[in-house]
């Protein structure tokens, strides 16, 4: 565990925790997760790939700024270019997961020098029409201030009920344990500034920019999610050549949900991609 100060971040503290050995893929976690998301996916992988699992601003063991105008998803990309300089790290994969997912994305954008390769799990664009957009702010913020005063034990009991959670109660106890026992960790005002500043709505939307990716890309969804599937066909209408996998009985984290296949499929497409054999 390393917490780096991040200047993006006037000096706020992110984070980062590093392991195996390869080529580095960078790894960010969805809403209420954290580096911890990764665990089962870093021990798969540590003897093909260096792993740098980030906790994004207002989650796990990162700070949590006051201002929401730090965890715009601009900031969170120049955060990310930051730890690649203090890492030495050239180009790298990004593997990200829902918010992690929609970050890892706009790094790929944005930093399209520095992507290697490009992993999507229940991953969006953003929202294309403005109409929905600022309908989203508005709830997101309604939602943030809800957590900002209740605390997060209300909140991750009223996050945990939603239906996108719906095909995790089919984990063994001690997993959903340990995943409650993760959310709880984390601060409220952070969360609630994540909500303000990197939401769905929030962001800028991305469909008319993903052509412009050209390094290796893999979609994965869980054949649960249908929200998200149906995002993930759109997505792959925009970048045709790269493969959607469609993970079986699992919801919207297949990470968890289904993680030795979900580790199979990635670490086997990094491997095309990112070692030096794929590249001769």
């Amino acid at each position: 565990m390393t917490r780096m100060a991040v200047s993006a971040l006037e000096g706020a503290e992110l984070n980062v925790e590093t392991t195996g050995r390869g080529p580095a893929v960078v790894a960010l976690h969805g809403f209420t997760g954290s580096a911890e998301t990764w665990r089962s996916f870093s021990e798969a992988a540590e003897t093909s790939f260096t792993v740098v699992a980030v906790d994004l601003p207002g989650h796990g063991a990162s700070d949590s700024p006051p201002d929401s105008r730090l965890y715009t998803m601009e900031r969170h990309v120049q955060a990310l270019a930051e730890i690649l300089d203090r890492l030495g790290l050239e180009r790298v994969g990004w593997l990200g997961y829902s918010l992690g997912g929609r970050i890892a994305l706009s790094a790929a954008v944005a930093l399209p020098e520095r992507t290697a390769a490009l992993v999507l799990e229940s991953a969006s664009p953003g929202i294309a029409l403005e109409e929905e957009r600022q309908q989203r702010i508005r709830d997101d913020e309604t939602l943030a201030d809800w957590i900002a005063e209740v605390g997060v034990q209300r909140f991750v009991e009223y996050w945990e009920s939603l239906p996108l959670w719906h095909s995790q109660k089919r984990l063994p106890a001690p997993v959903r344990d340990d995943l409650k026992a993760q959310r709880l960790r984390n601060d409220p005002i952070g969360l609630a500034n994540s909500l303000r500043g990197a939401g769905t709505g929030a962001q800028p939307p991305l469909y008319d920019r993903l052509g412009e990716i050209a390094a290796p890309a893999l979609l994965l969804v869980g054949e649960d999610d249908r929200k998200f599937a149906d995002i993930a066909l759109e997505m792959l209408r925009l970048m045709p050549e790269s493969p959607l996998i469609i993970v079986p009985d699992a919801g919207h984290a297949a990470h968890l949900e289904q993680p030795d296949l979900f580790g199979q499929v990635v670490i086997r497409f990094l491997e095309e991609v990112l070692t030096p054999a794929a590249s001769q």
